[in-house]
């Protein structure tokens, strides 16, 4: 790895590492600020699911932290258990969240459309990438194979990741609106609060598109380097 290649992975790591860092710190600071509502995450999510005419997504628990989703194939919005019970501004920000993803669904919104179309391929390629960035050598007993291979693998990831930034942002701007016109959060402090969760949620979708896009670019520049040489 070049120096230039190698200033940038470690810039785009501590990028990756600070979004990580943001996000759970967030998540840790407005896990413990009370909604005057009193709302709890389920809750948020039972009212705007009903409010947006939907009553087919089960909502239901998950002891994944951070793992809260919305899984459009079986139809269930999954909070995590401190999103879940807890009445506070993180929690009532995530599941607004998750209930825009509901809401794409039922609207077809074609980003989400795109990247459920995608997940498939993301899923062989992300399980293939491993393999071939370790021993892709060994494996394919050719260094140039290896690098085409793990290079369409990231063109798949990095597609995927790049349908996933205007999915999660609309998401995002959804709940934020949706929590102020319904009176869960109120203006102020509450909305701040979710807006620093969700914007710091945000930034991890970023960095991974940035990760992935740069280790795009750098196996491309490898197999034109390697054309160059032939």
């Amino acid at each position: 790895m070049t120096p230039f290649f190698l200033i940038g992975f470690i810039l785009i790591l501590l990028f990756s590492l600070w979004a990580q860092w943001r996000v759970k710190s967030a998540f840790t600071q407005f896990s413990q600020v009370p909604v005057e509502s009193g709302m709890t995450g389920a809750e948020t999510a039972q009212r705007i699911l009903s409010a947006a005419g939907i009553d087919d997504v089960e909502i239901t628990e998950t002891q994944s932290f951070l793992g809260d989703h919305y899984d459009p194939t079986h139809k269930r919005l999954c909070l995590s258990t401190g999103v879940y019970h807890t009445p506070s501004v993180a929690a009532v920000g995530i599941a607004a969240h998750e209930c825009g993803h509901a809401i794409q669904h039922k609207i077809g919104y074609a980003p989400l459309k795109a990247r459920a179309a995608v997940v498939p391929l993301a899923v062989v390629a992300g399980n293939i990438l491993p393999f071939v960035l370790i021993f892709g050598g060994f494996l394919f007993g050719n260094g140039m194979l290896a690098v085409k291979i793990g290079f369409w693998c990231y063109a798949v990831i990095t597609v995927f990741q790049l349908i996933t930034l205007p999915v999660e942002f609309d998401a995002t701007r959804r709940a934020k609106l949706i929590l102020g016109e319904m009176g869960i959060i109120r203006q102020g402090g509450e909305a701040a609060g979710v807006n620093k969760v969700l914007d710091s949620a945000a930034l991890t979708y970023v960095a991974a598109f940035v990760a992935s896009l740069f280790q795009l670019i750098r196996l491309w520049l490898l197999m034109q380097s390697g054309r160059s040489r032939d």
